[in-house]
Parts: C-alpha cells; structure tokens; sequence
C-alpha cells in the first residue's frame, strides 16, 4: 500500500495550469472564448502594478495575471516576460465536451492554425477523441467522454 501525502483528497485544495503566452495573452484568450467558450473572470495588467520595477521593457498593456475559465476548470495566463517565445512541452490540456458534435466544433476551433496530431475519431475508449496543438503552441486532447 502506497501512503497518501496529507492534502490528497482535501477539496481546500487545488491545483491549476499557469499558461504564459510570451507577449501574445490578449490574442490567446481572444482565441480561448471563441475556440472553447472561455469566459474572463479578470485581466491585471503590468501597467497597474504598484512596482514597476518589476515589470518587462515595453510590457505596460501585457497581460501580468488573468484567470479564465473553461467549464468548471480554472486556467491562469499571462504574457510573461513577453520574450515573444512559448514553450509548452511535457503536458496536455484535456477537454471533454458534451456530445459529439461539440466535440468536433471544438476540435476544429482549436485546430486553426495549429496543426492536428491525431485526427478526430473513434478510439476504444471514446466516440470521438482527437489531439492537436493549437496556434500557440498549446497541446490539447479533446474527447467526448462515455458514462462510467
């Protein structure tokens, strides 16, 4: 028998992706809302920060802190230090969708101008299930998930 960490189980406590978009944030969450219906809970900006010090050349209209949300999933985002590079590796986002058709629609939203690295279909474990990266180099896998 393995031992639990203490915390596992604890619904205090949550663990959510921190995407940072290198200087193109605004373009990614413009993208999200339209691409997988991500509403914008809050945008801070670099410029309304109280130490400016701390804030990138040329970055005061970036996006420092904002935090969307897909479905009931929390997702953070920021420009970073607006290197103008991302670099998402090691990692997916899943999202299930509740029909096929949806299923598809966001497949195809978070494919342009991406590139699909598994074509949406049949698996043995879904209807439809694909795998793509979309244009920002974000890898997603979207399935249409059958009753437990």
């Amino acid at each position: 028998m393995i031992a639990k960490p203490g915390n596992v189980g604890n619904p205090k406590v949550t663990a959510s992706p921190y995407l940072y978009f290198g200087g193109r944030c605004d373009e990614a969450i413009e993208f999200y809302e339209q691409a997988v219906g991500a509403e914008v809970q809050f945008v801070f900006r670099y410029k309304d920060g109280p130490d400016q010090s701390m804030t990138p050349p040329a970055a005061g209209d970036k996006v420092m802190h904002a935090r969307i949300l897909v479905g009931n999933t929390v997702i953070f985002v920021s420009d970073g230090h607006c290197e103008g590079k991302t670099d998402f590796k090691g990692f997916s986002l899943s999202i299930a969708a509740p029909s096929e058709a949806d299923a598809e629609r966001i497949f195809e939203a978070l494919a342009k101008g991406g590139s699909v690295t598994m074509p949406m279909g049949k698996t043995f474990f879904s209807p439809k299930f694909g795998m793509v990266v979309d244009k920002f180099g974000v890898p997603w896998m979207v399935i249409k998930e059958e009753p437990a």
